[in-house]
């Protein structure tokens, strides 16, 4: 008489194995805190503070104004000095490459403030209606300084 061999039962495999799940996600975690400083302009500027809320960049162009006065303009994440001679025709330039219809203002709190109205008119003048001032929000320390 022939045996005959019981077929083998398959269980379903209900655990996951989680520990190489953690390790990718740790992974990306400090890739993601290293690089996010670096995704900001690069010019260094210290802005003036006021109590603000926070606004996306995105849908405009962004114009840095540094404490020397130099003009920059950031294209694609990159920023680029803009000599002032060529600074509406730029503007408008690139505008109208990328379809921006705002323009947001960085300038540097120790920019006299006659540089920084002269730059908003001649973004005017090449046509950009909508304008932003980008400021910084107050930090702790210095709110009990600030005037009133």
């Amino acid at each position: 008489m022939r045996k005959v061999k019981a077929q083998p039962t398959f269980r379903s495999l209900s655990d996951i194995n989680v520990a190489n799940l953690v390790d990718v996600v740790l992974v990306l975690l400090i890739v993601f805190m290293i690089s996010a400083p670096l995704l900001q302009s690069g010019i260094e500027v210290d802005l003036p503070q006021t109590t603000t809320k926070d606004t996306d960049f995105n849908e405009g162009m962004l114009v840095t104004v540094n404490e020397q006065g130099a003009l920059f303009l950031s294209v694609d994440g990159r920023d680029y000095f803009v000599n002032p001679d060529d600074f509406e025709s730029r503007l408008q330039e690139v505008g109208e490459q990328k379809g921006y219809t705002a323009v947001y203002l960085r300038a540097d709190k120790d920019v006299p403030y006659g540089n920084v109205v002269d730059v908003v008119g001649r973004i005017k003048k090449a046509g950009f209606i909508s304008l932003g001032l980008v400021t910084a929000p107050y930090d702790d320390a210095s709110k009990g300084s600030r005037r009133r």
